[in-house]
């Protein structure tokens, strides 16, 4: 085999990998959690609206549109937090900040990431382009955030969630009370499950200047968290006594209510690992709320 060929591959092996590193493509639970609240307000949408084909397309256009999305954001991320990742165990080794690649191919990967997802909004209609090009700042000035508040959470809960509105304008093409419910029950979930997140840094961040909810309530993480599901799980019973056979839909809340009580019970917030674990458990949650959402045309 020709030593050149060799070589070149090697390095193009070097550089996917560091790519997939960049973008946290080899950790699919953050692209899965910014997927669930787009599938939860698409199949709200398609509980009124039963064309079928659109709705499984859009599904298709949803999941790709995450993963390009959240794949740019990490790469944003990491760029504005190079200092401080420097200084956190945890993300000392992410490529920005262990310089493994450079800050100009960043952004390239960031014009090239974002530029896909663009080419994936267009094909929804005026509605749903006009709400997810209004999502952008937002999205891209999270990182800010941890400077000058210490609710980053519930910023990136509002960032986070807003593919639910743009699900259901996509399907739609207008806005009602169910998805602003749902919209806003999913804000309440990401500010719980990104505290729990936060625990794993708390110390490095309390050292570097990091803000947070994780440092805020440090003194009594559970009662926080729990108000925070307490409000989630009181949305998601209110947006279920707006559905037709109330009761079978209150029932089916007995599951992510459970899920909650599970994630109370097991956190550990002095132990990474477990934060970590628990964290990641709301993937399953997100299949939870979806399998209840479709519930909801039966």
């Amino acid at each position: 085999m020709n030593p050149a060929f060799v070589i070149y591959k090697i390095n193009l092996m070097k550089k996917i990998k560091t790519f997939i590193e960049l973008t946290r493509l080899n950790k699919p639970t953050g692209y899965m959690l910014l997927f669930w609240p787009s599938l939860w307000g698409l199949t709200l949408a398609y509980n009124q609206n039963y064309n079928a084909e659109k709705y499984l397309i859009y599904i298709l256009y949803f999941f790709l549109g995450s993963v390009l999305m959240r794949s740019a954001g990490c790469i944003v991320n990491d760029v504005v937090d190079k200092d401080f990742d420097q200084k956190v165990k945890r993300t000392k080794d992410r490529p920005i900040a262990s310089e493994k690649i450079s800050l100009l191919m960043a952004i390239i990967y960031i014009l090239f990431l974002c530029t896909f997802a663009f080419l994936i909004l267009i094909q929804f209609n005026f509605l749903t382009i006009a709400l997810g090009l209004l999502s952008m700042p937002f999205a891209f000035s999270y990182p800010y955030m941890k400077r000058i508040t210490y609710w980053p959470q519930l910023f990136l809960g509002i960032t986070f969630n807003f593919g639910i509105i743009m699900g259901w304008a996509s399907l739609s093409n207008g806005l009602s009370i169910e998805p602003v419910l749902l919209y806003f029950m999913a804000i309440f979930w990401t500010l719980g499950y990104d505290t729990i997140y936060g625990y794993q840094d708390i110390y490095d961040d309390e050292i570097i200047g990091v803000k947070s909810t994780s440092i805020k309530f440090k003194n009594n993480p559970k009662i926080f968290i729990g108000t925070c599901y307490l409000i989630s799980i009181t949305l998601l019973i209110i947006l279920s006594l707006t559905m037709m056979n109330k009761q079978f839909y209150l029932f089916l809340l007995i599951f992510p209510l459970f899920h909650f009580l599970y994630q109370l019970v097991k956190l550990d917030i002095k132990n990474p690992d477990n934060c970590l674990k628990i964290f990641k458990s709301n993937n399953l949650y997100g299949l939870i709320i979806f399998l209840t959402i479709t519930s909801f045309r039966i």
